[in-house]
């Protein structure tokens, strides 16, 4: 089994600035791409970025040049810096990682509990 434990949610002023971490734990092979989605009040999950094991990036169009993510590959961790935060970002943040449990195996996606982020004055 295969465990993802978010931390650095928490109330900040718009304009400041958060760091979500998010570390796997538990039968991994290897992970492919990690990642962070939200979702608001009343809304749909979506996605805020991710990242593969080479690094590549992706971003909504509503984070760009705001929130950046990273992930030290030994540590099996992503990291989301959340910059220039508005009061819509305001969400639980979810991480996501596919993961391979053993060599050959399939990909499984796998979700951590989330994280609440408000930005509020």
């Amino acid at each position: 089994q295969v465990q993802l434990v978010e931390s650095g949610g928490g109330l900040v002023q718009p304009g400041g600035s958060l760091r979500l971490s998010c570390a796997a734990s538990g039968s991994i092979f290897s992970i492919y791409t990690m990642g962070w989605y939200r979702r608001a009040p009343g809304k749909q999950r979506e996605l805020v970025a991710t990242i593969t094991s080479v690094s590549n990036t992706n971003y909504a169009d509503s984070v760009k040049g705001r929130f950046t993510i990273s992930r030290d590959l030994a540590k099996n961790t992503v990291y989301l810096q959340m910059n220039s935060l508005k009061p819509e970002d305001t969400a639980v943040y979810y991480c996501n990682a596919n993961v391979r449990v053993r060599s050959g195996g399939l990909l499984n996606t796998y979700w951590g509990q989330g994280t609440q982020v408000t930005a509020s004055s």
